[in-house]
């Protein structure tokens, strides 16, 4: 028996759900005060909430090109008298000498776009210089943590030939380097020399490095680097260690706030944000200039500045020689839109654009693939075939059931002798990859792609030995990840992106998926094949914005109507441990919980606690885990990994995830392990599992948007419960909130480049 789900009472909540990401506390409230630790696995975990902004207003969708932090002084030096001019139009006025020299250093690399160069050894150079900041003495060092990728040769594919063995998965996790005793002991004196726990010792030596401690001495404000440490925290640190010599205007503070607000940012997915919305973000931090603190990050290489668009001006002299008006500065110009973003971001989308430029102008179109075409086992996959025959680069959109399309070409591309692949976001969606083709060598993870621990492994020029390539859950690609791997793509082979466009985007920075489909870069492929059921039919509907009631004479679809949170944590656990496996003998540990918030009455944690006492009860004597417990692993920052606890030693933590061994080190595993019995929809995403029960309780109402119900309701194969508490928010969060919109250049960059095969 069903119910229309708007139409169950609830109750209201006051506790904001702890996926998305607050906004930062109101200025002055800045008092004296050591850092308290914070776990960020949640954080990770969910990658990018579907919220505002850090601070400010949200835009999206912007373009520029990357200014040179050594011009922004001349450019304030020299702005134009013109009153009508703001001051952000001023500075562009004196920064296009330097955009000619960015199209000058463009046409320099050693082969143009079009004939299918990637990066030149200038974008190289850049490279090592960004590492030399993140371990030098530049102010925004603590910003800038992932490694660069190595830039692979650009070569020819090989020719096509049998399947190299797979490398064999590996047996552990790889442990993360730890930190020497020295610098432990150095960083621990410091941070009790301004009243901050010792326990941030570990932490700031990983995002600092070796130097963290003479870096926190001579600049207290890196602790912002410290994930879960906010400026209040930071200023009160650095007030015990420097006395009356800091300020609010202090370069070193007002510098790391940037860059803090930029890594805030990007935990939402930006990997730009306005310069408005980062000046009002100072401000509320007391910084009383915060149009010469954006400039001195900038100097300082904290943050790059670009521009949107071409910032033109009238020339009002010669309009008035040819008889015409001058035009008037309020209705003939538009509005320069000035970009922040952080220099591993901007680099990414640069890589990324060029790379699949590359792939779309290189590959090879003459493919003859009618016949494995026409033996297609549907019109949509049979598209997808000729459509891949004749481009570099493919779009495939469409639901759960489409994903046997990408399936279909694969086995396609491997009757016609070439070497493809397909990779997913999950381990689970790699299972079911292989089921579909039919052959698990074909399948792998992503991860294990990049890793090398998974797939064909690389030829002698380091690019993947393939010639297709098939990304499935495409929106959970970020911008960096994307780079690395389309750099690793040699010339003529081709990549196809699939996806279903209506789930979460990506833990990482970055919309990779929707930008290629915004930009028509390339040829697009969208699915045909509806997802069946009555759980299919809900979720389309719900993908359009409309939440219908559906007919479940089997109860595959069951609302479950609560009055408050308590009432959910009890129904929640009754599902999973009883009714579900009575009705469907469907047994605890194929059905996973999924909710909005890790905190809250009925957040992640309360439901973890409750399931395990009720399914798993122990003393939690391996650092809070018993042997058989559920949990999730976060090896890196956005990658949720469900495992099973087998046992503890002095190595550490031992997990089973998904069949692969993973031992996590004693001091990584209350950061980077969770219970997993419940998770968050973040989390959930590029998985499946037999049944879902998705708790939606009266405090979770400001947290939905139609991504987050499509993704959670998705996620079940044969059931899906809804513990529902939230009255009409549920309809209304599917027909009028959409997903928030992140702030990118991947867009413009592509549609700027050069790709003449690309989709009208």
């Amino acid at each position: 028996m069903t119910a229309l789900p708007g139409e169950t009472p609830g109750t209201g909540g006051t506790d904001t759900p702890q996926d998305a990401v607050s906004p930062p506390d109101e200025a002055g409230a800045q008092e004296p005060g050591a850092p308290e630790p914070e776990a960020d696995a949640e954080a990770a975990n969910d990658g990018a909430a579907e919220a505002s902004p850090v601070e400010a207003e949200d835009e999206a969708g912007a373009e520029g090109e990357a200014v040179d932090p050594a011009s922004t002084e001349a450019g304030a030096a020299e702005a134009s008298p013109a009153p009508e001019l703001s001051e952000a139009q001023a500075e562009l006025a004196a920064q296009r000498e330097l955009r000619e020299r960015i199209e000058q250093r463009k046409a320099a690399k050693a082969a143009p776009i079009a004939a299918g160069a990637g990066l030149s050894g200038t974008a190289a150079d850049l490279l090592a210089a960004v590492r030399a900041v993140e371990s030098g003495e530049k102010a925004g060092s603590a910003f800038f943590g992932q490694p660069a990728a190595p830039q692979a040769p650009r070569r020819p594919a090989p020719a096509a030939a049998a399947p190299p063995p797979r490398t064999p998965a590996p047996q552990a996790a790889p442990a993360p380097q730890s930190a020497s005793p020295e610098a432990l002991d150095a960083v621990r004196a410091v941070l009790v020399a301004g009243g901050a726990p010792e326990a941030l010792a570990r932490p700031a030596v990983g995002a600092l490095g070796e130097q963290a401690a003479e870096l926190l001495r001579t600049d207290p404000w890196q602790l912002l680097a410290v994930p879960g440490v906010r400026p209040e925290q930071a200023d009160g640190f650095a007030r015990a260690l420097l006395g009356t010599d800091c300020g609010p205007d202090d370069g070193r503070r007002t510098a790391a706030l940037v860059g803090w607000v930029l890594e805030r940012a990007a935990l939402q997915g930006h990997t730009a944000l306005d310069a408005e919305a980062v000046r009002a973000a100072l401000a509320e931090r007391a910084v009383s200039d915060p149009d010469a603190a954006v400039r001195e990050a900038v100097e300082e290489g904290v943050a790059l500045l670009f521009q949107e668009g071409e910032a033109e001006e009238p020339e009002e002299d010669e309009a008035a020689e040819e008889g015409g008006l001058a035009p008037d500065a309020d209705t003939a110009r538009e509005p320069v839109r000035i970009l922040l973003g952080l220099d591993r971001y901007a680099l990414a989308e640069e890589s990324l654009a060029d790379g699949l430029a590359r792939l779309v102008n290189a590959c090879e179109k003459a493919a003859d693939w009618a016949e494995a075409a026409a033996a297609a086992p549907s019109p949509s996959a049979a598209e997808l075939i000729r459509t891949t025959a004749a481009a570099g680069l493919v779009a495939h959109s469409g639901g759960e059931a489409a994903r046997a399309e990408p399936a279909a070409l694969i086995a396609a591309a491997r009757g016609l002798g070439l070497r493809a692949f397909g990779a997913a976001h999950s381990e689970d969606g790699r299972r079911r990859l292989a089921a579909a083709t039919g052959d698990p060598d074909t399948a792998v993870t992503l991860a294990g792609l990049l890793s090398g621990a998974q797939g064909p492994g690389r030829d002698e020029d380091g690019a993947f030995a393939l010639d297709l390539l098939v990304v499935l859950d495409a929106p959970q690609l970020d911008v960096e990840s994307a780079a690395v791997l389309v750099e690793a793509l040699a010339d003529g082979a081709r990549l196809v992106l699939s996806g279903d466009p209506g789930v979460l985007g990506s833990a990482g920075a970055g919309r990779v998926f929707a930008d290629v489909l915004t930009a028509r870069t390339c040829p697009q492929v969208v699915s045909r094949t509806p997802d069946p059921g009555p759980i299919g039919e809900l979720v389309s509907g719900i993908g359009i914005g409309e939440l219908n009631q559906v007919d479940a004479p089997g109860r595959e679809v069951v609302i479950v109507p609560v009055r408050d949170a308590g009432e959910a944590v009890h129904r929640t656990v009754q599902l999973v441990a009883d009714s579900v496996p009575r009705a469907f003998s469907i047994p605890a540990d194929e059905t996973q919980v999924i909710t909005v918030g890790h905190g809250g009455a009925s957040g992640t944690r309360v439901l973890n606690e409750a399931l395990k006492q009720r399914l798993n009860p122990g003393p939690g004597r391996f650092g809070g885990f018993d042997p058989g417990d559920r949990v999730v692993h976060v090896p890196a920052p956005g990658r949720a990994v469900p495992g099973v606890v087998r046992s503890a030693d002095a190595e550490g933590l031992h997990l089973d995830c998904g069949g692969v061994p993973v031992v996590v080190p004693q001091e990584r595993v209350e950061s980077s392990v969770r219970h997993g019995w419940a998770l968050s929809a973040h989390q959930a995403a590029g998985m499946r599992w037999p049944a879902a029960v998705v708790v939606l309780p009266g405090d979770a109402a400001a947290g939905l948007s139609r991504p987050w119900v499509y993704t959670a309701f998705g996620r079940g194969e044969r059931h899906l419960s809804v513990v529902h508490g939230v009255d009409r928010a549920l309809p209304h969060a599917v027909a009028e909130v959409p997903a928030q919109e992140r702030t990118t250049r991947l867009r413009p960059l592509l549609e700027a480049l050069p790709t003449p095969d690309a989709a009208s």
